[in-house]
């Protein structure tokens, strides 16, 4: 296969097939061949990764990423979608393994609020433990001049029970949980945008829309870039990554 790119998912499987789906969806078509070349990893055996960030006596998730990269690059894709949030943790080491771009969706997400929300001093976040213990959201949402508010510990335990509890062990998403999550950041703390930073909660986005609250969803962002640049890949186009 050529003019393709490979997706590393299956962390969770659910928020991947979410990714899929999405980017099925918006792709511009009108026959089977208009749909993208991909190849897509469902790795669902990588060890958590929010266990290795809080306890580096816990399975180390880098060796199998690894490993996907390595064997992906022999394929020689034009890029690598990366669509597990707390997977950036080692997003430095995995990019030195190999010439091939991988989409950084925290930083991308990160600058499309910039673009929507230029007049933002501030932004909340949502996420693991782990997202938020190993700073892939504080330091790019620093890095454009903005500061970040973090849920409280009562926050935290509704977004950990809806990614863990719901989603992941009973694949369910609590609707009414997602909107109260976001009522807390933007009515109790005073966030003017929250940024979904875990896939899991991307997947509540889209099974739970019907909501006023202003959020930057980064797994349908990296749907968007995906495909532009799956698109640019088809025509021969330079990519800008």
């Amino acid at each position: 296969m050529q003019q393709f790119f490979t997706v590393i998912g299956g962390m969770g499987t659910p928020a991947t097939e979410s990714y899929i789906r999405l980017l099925n969806q918006r792709t511009p078509t009108h026959k089977d061949q208009d749909y993208l070349n991909y190849i897509l990893v469902n790795h669902a055996t990588v060890p958590d990764r929010t266990s290795y960030i809080l306890d580096h006596s816990k399975p180390n998730f880098y060796p199998d990423l690894l490993e996907d990269i390595k064997q992906q690059s022999q394929l020689n894709p034009a890029f690598f979608a990366l669509v597990c949030n707390t997977a950036h943790y080692f997003y430095d080491e995995l990019q030195a393994a190999t010439a091939i771009p991988i989409l950084h969706m925290p930083k991308i997400a990160v600058d499309t609020m910039v673009k929507q929300y230029p007049n933002l001093h501030s932004a909340g976040l949502i996420a693991t433990e782990g997202t938020i213990a190993d700073g892939i959201y504080r330091d790019a949402i620093k890095d454009v001049g903005r500061s970040v508010v973090v849920g409280d510990d009562s926050i935290q335990a509704k977004v950990n029970e809806l990614i863990y509890h719901d989603i992941k062990e009973n694949d369910y998403v609590d609707g009414k949980l997602y909107h109260e999550i976001l009522s807390d950041m933007v009515n109790r703390l005073g966030c003017g945008v929250v940024i979904l930073g875990c896939t899991e909660l991307s997947l509540a986005q889209e099974k739970a829309p019907d909501h006023d609250f202003p959020v930057i969803d980064p797994q349908s962002i990296i749907v968007d870039k995906s495909i532009e640049l799956a698109l640019k890949v088809r025509q021969n186009a330079p990519l800008d990554v």
